[in-house]
């Protein structure tokens, strides 16, 4: 083949070696821009991402509530005593009474004259833990024989003085629990004095009065002397 036609045929060559750093000039170029482009969408991505996630916040937050602190045993004690002064109070509105109720038809109940709230700041707690549960247990015998006086003339309290008396049980429980952790002594409760046989319905009416009467005032004090003596049984345990 002529000279000429090599000489020719070395030109294209030339052109494709330039062709082909342009070429690859060009997909540098486009790898760039194709790179910008998922930097942008994962930028809007990651964004989009943190939006959603901030709007759930509130959700997350509303489904996870802050934990309560759980009521100490002295909490307990304060709030069964006054939901027992309430009962007792719901208890009085169904016997009230126009004329005077006879008063000291029981001789053994609890002495409230002697405890004022005065002093309630100077309570011993093992001493008052003790003493108000021999009290209590004075109570239950009381309102247990009222229960079963009440029965015989189907009397329509009948149900909320035996809820009432649950309660006290439960009450009772929980001292009784609350008095071993501080080893407080147990006391002997004293002999109930109850009134012989009642035959009418009014004396049983009249003894239902003057015990819940007795009972209300011991609950608002007991419900004072438990708030009073809550940091006294945190110190000792």
């Amino acid at each position: 083949m002529p000279r000429w036609s090599n000489a020719r045929g070395n030109e294209p060559e030339r052109m494709n070696g330039k062709d082909r750093m342009t070429e690859k000039r060009g997909r540098r170029e486009e790898v760039e821009e194709v790179m910008g482009k998922l930097e942008m969408l994962l930028d809007s991505s990651s964004s989009l991402l943190f939006s959603l996630l901030l709007a759930q916040l509130p959700v997350f937050t509303s489904a996870s509530p802050v934990p309560q602190r759980r009521p100490s045993d002295m909490d307990k004690l304060s709030n069964q005593t006054k939901n027992l002064m309430k009962l007792t109070q719901e208890l009085l509105k169904e016997h009230a009474f126009d004329s005077d109720v006879e008063p000291h038809r029981f001789r053994s109940l609890p002495e409230m004259s002697n405890r004022s709230a005065n002093d309630l700041s100077n309570l011993e707690l093992k001493p008052t833990l003790s003493q108000l549960h021999a009290d209590l247990k004075l109570y239950e015998h009381h309102f247990e024989w009222l229960n079963k006086v009440s029965k015989k003339h189907h009397h329509p309290a009948l149900p909320k003085l035996a809820e009432m008396i649950r309660e006290m049980k439960s009450l009772i429980n929980l001292l009784h629990r609350q008095m071993l952790r501080v080893e407080a002594p147990r006391l002997t409760p004293a002999t109930p004095s109850l009134p012989p046989h009642l035959p009418y319905q009014f004396d049983v009416l009249q003894s239902s009065h003057e015990l819940l009467q007795h009972f209300r005032l011991f609950c608002d004090w007991a419900y004072r002397a438990f708030i009073s003596l809550k940091p006294k049984i945190s110190a000792v345990q």
